[in-house]
């Protein structure tokens, strides 16, 4: 039986294809879950953890930073899984290395057994934060490839949330390896659902695998005719003779695009936004907030608006486009960052009162809503839509690596900048650092709304500028 023979008509209905999907959607968000409670639970842990083993400034950022250092080795080494055993099993993969991760942290005796569990928390980070968004990338239509992508990253926003709740209630114990130890339980729900999963029909399709590719494709597709057509169009794509690192080296263009996700992923991070996540009590403490009770229940507020400002995302990126809300994020980013500068300079000073507590916390939401309708969710988006197929894995470890990276370098480096140029320069810091994205979206990010992966990869090997891809 040849590929286009295997899709049929009456294989699948309209209502089953949807439920499809949705299982896809659901099972696959379910990494970004354990990726969001990993993120959020360290915020309300540390405090409990710094008593309990008596930590330096610098040994709580590298608790903090040693998850990223392990996320940074996980999308490195992904790669290789990813290509050689399917985006399927490598969600397998971190499932188990979440619960290893989880169970480890809670159990742990000393500081070095703490840092080396969440080096394999990490680990599990960076392979579920490469392969989820790449996996729905393949899997849905260009109708909703975005939104699908954003969905995954509601369930960050989500898992952030619900760590945050999850650690006020264990906070008035200050039982932080129940923080930690939790975690483990969607990690088994996440490992049972993957069993389920479908294969990525691209990564089948580039295995050689062509009849079980057309298979899954009428699965996700609501015609026959579609998905006919997406085969068609994947098969041409995989015409090329090199791939991976050869094809990098020989072709000049899958260089650009590569580089190009990697600055994406530095904007991602050097928005600063996640450094909001890892140390938020320790934000609100400086902002007037003295007590812990005062500094979960403010740092639920920041998850919440997290969430929330996820659905604008979700509503808008298949409609608006990705470099709308890219703009439009980087800006409020810049103008909460600066504002936020002033207001913990004033409490530096001395001269602060009660309106600029509130005005702070005012100020963190908008900078949260700012990037969660932006950045966090689109430059996830982006970096899986722009890479061709036969080089994707290469280029989604290079800008998955550079995501961890940079956002080690964030986590390790908060507290020291703190220090050496005070809260409100750190800050703005960060201000002079949106604003220029601003400029870096205008004249180079391509719009990828309506527009299929096959469709982008034509436009980029024809020589096409960066920021016309997707035309």
């Amino acid at each position: 039986m040849s590929a286009l023979d295997a899709i049929q008509p009456s294989d699948f209905s309209i209502e089953k294809t949807k439920r499809i999907n949705l299982f896809i959607s659901f099972s696959a968000a379910m990494a970004g879950l354990l990726f969001g409670l990993d993120i959020g639970v360290i915020a309300g842990a540390l405090p409990f953890i710094t008593h309990h083993f008596s930590l330096s400034s610098r040994q709580q950022e590298w608790v903090v930073s040693t998850m990223m250092l392990g996320a940074a080795l996980g999308a490195l080494a992904n790669g290789g899984l990813s290509s050689r055993l399917g985006r399927k099993y490598s969600l397998l993969a971190a499932a188990m290395m979440f619960i290893i991760g989880s169970l480890g942290s809670a159990l742990a005796i000393d500081i070095n057994i703490l840092m080396i569990s969440r080096l394999v928390l990490g680990f599990a980070v960076g392979i579920a934060s490469y392969t989820a968004p790449l996996y729905l990338s393949e899997m849905a239509s260009e109708t909703n490839r975005g939104k699908m992508i954003a969905m995954y990253q509601l369930m960050v926003t989500i898992g952030i949330l619900l760590a945050f709740l999850s650690d006020t209630i264990f906070s008035n114990s200050g039982n932080w390896r129940a923080m930690l130890g939790v975690l483990a339980i969607p990690a088994l729900i996440l490992m049972v659902a993957v069993f389920f999963l479908p294969n990525s029909p691209r990564w089948l399709a580039a295995k050689g695998r062509h009849v079980e590719a057309a298979r899954v494709l009428r699965m996700l597709r609501d015609t026959s005719e579609k998905a006919r057509q997406e085969l068609n169009e994947i098969r041409q794509s995989l015409k090329l003779k090199q791939n991976g690192w050869g094809l990098f080296k020989a072709n000049s263009n899958v260089r650009r695009v590569v580089f190009l996700g990697m600055l994406l992923q530095a904007m991602q991070q050097f928005t600063g936004m996640n450094i909001i996540l890892y140390y938020a009590p320790k934000i609100f403490n400086l902002a007037g907030f003295t007590s812990t009770r005062q500094q979960m229940f403010a740092t639920i507020i920041v998850g919440l608006t997290f969430v929330l400002a996820t659905f604008i995302a979700i509503g808008i990126v298949d409609k608006s486009g990705r470099k709308p809300a890219l703009k439009i994020g980087f800006s409020i980013i810049a103008l909460g960052t600066l504002v936020l500068g002033y207001c913990l300079k004033q409490f530096n000073a001395g001269t602060a009162n009660s309106g600029l507590s509130w005005l702070s916390v005012g100020m963190t939401m908008m900078c949260i809503a700012g990037y969660a309708m932006s950045a966090a969710p689109v430059i996830w988006i982006l970096c899986s839509e722009i890479q061709p197929l036969k080089s994707r894995d290469l280029g989604i470890t290079c800008s998955t690596t550079t995501n961890w990276i940079s956002n080690m370098i964030i986590g390790a480096t908060f507290l020291t900048l703190m220090d050496s140029i005070g809260p409100a320069g750190t800050f703005w810091l960060y201000t002079l650092l949106n604003l220029s994205f601003v400029v870096i979206t205008f004249i180079l990010i391509p719009e990828t709304k309506n527009v299929s992966l096959e469709q982008i990869e034509r436009n980029l090997m024809a020589g096409k500028k960066l920021r016309d891809i997707g035309q």
